[in-house]
């Protein structure tokens, strides 16, 4: 069922949505080569609980997952598209990592995701940021009241297709609020004009997932949670959670 959200309730939502985008911003910059997965897991576990919320992420189990998620954010490297658990993997320089957050305050939810790489990126990997950044603004701009869902699916999947670049089949954003996944889903890939109309009050989580050696394909990894392109390509994911409102889409994770 998409449920529409009041004023009052997106309120609450940008409160979620700015503790999410103060660990993001945190743990970026606390990456740096010798860094484990774990410390910056933690880092974002105390930067949660000293703002009053909870993990969104910890604990959480999905239909498709075999176990409940042990970690506050998910900690995706390389080739690895969305859902890595964080490890005692320590960065090193050239690395791309991933990083997706979630948080819940006042029965409310924020989900954002950034990637960055360790130290100065390749001009490979600075170009899948980059066109993974444009897909997500192309798919906010077109989340405009009295359009479709398809029009965001179009505008994500258009950008990412002319860049030559892969998009994941079955994974891609979601409705998002009071529960972290809510309907509808939102393809990175479609055709305008189709599916559910958009009303203000809906509010989505917009999330690109791009793979840098141009096939779809990925497979799940032995613990059933991590998502790793077959070619072993490098994979960019970066997210806001988007409110429609009749004056245009409102990012809430800014």
């Amino acid at each position: 069922m998409v449920e529409l959200k009041s004023e009052a309730e997106l309120k609450l939502m940008r409160e979620a949505g700015a503790i999410v985008a103060k660990v993001l911003a945190t743990v970026r910059a606390a990456a740096r080569p010798g860094v484990s997965l774990l410390e910056l897991d933690a880092l974002a576990a105390d930067l949660i609980r000293d703002a009053g919320a909870r993990p969104s992420f910890l604990h959480y189990l999905p239909r498709f997952a075999p176990t409940p998620f042990p970690g506050v954010l998910c900690t995706s490297l390389n080739d690895v598209i969305v859902h890595g658990i964080p490890s005692a993997r320590r960065l090193v320089a050239g690395d791309l990592l991933s990083v997706d957050c979630g948080a819940e305050i006042h029965g409310f939810h924020g989900d954002s995701a950034i990637s960055f790489t360790i130290g100065e990126p390749s001009t490979k990997d600075a170009r899948l940021i980059e066109t993974t950044q444009r897909a997500l603004e192309a798919g906010i701009a077109a989340a405009q009241a009295g359009g479709r869902l398809g029009d965001i699916s179009a505008a994500v999947g258009q950008v990412g297709r002319t860049a030559g670049f892969g998009i994941p089949d079955d994974f891609g954003g979601h409705g998002v609020g009071r529960a972290m996944h809510e309907d509808p889903g939102v393809p990175n890939d479609g055709r305008p004009g189709r599916g559910l109309r958009l009303k203000p009050g809906l509010v989505l989580a917009i999330e690109p997932m791009l793979l840098a050696g141009g096939e779809d394909a990925y497979e799940t990894a032995p613990d059933g949670w991590a998502l790793r392109a077959c070619d072993h390509s490098r994979a960019a994911h970066i997210e806001h959670t988007v409110a429609i409102t009749a004056d245009g889409p409102l990012v809430l994770t800014a």
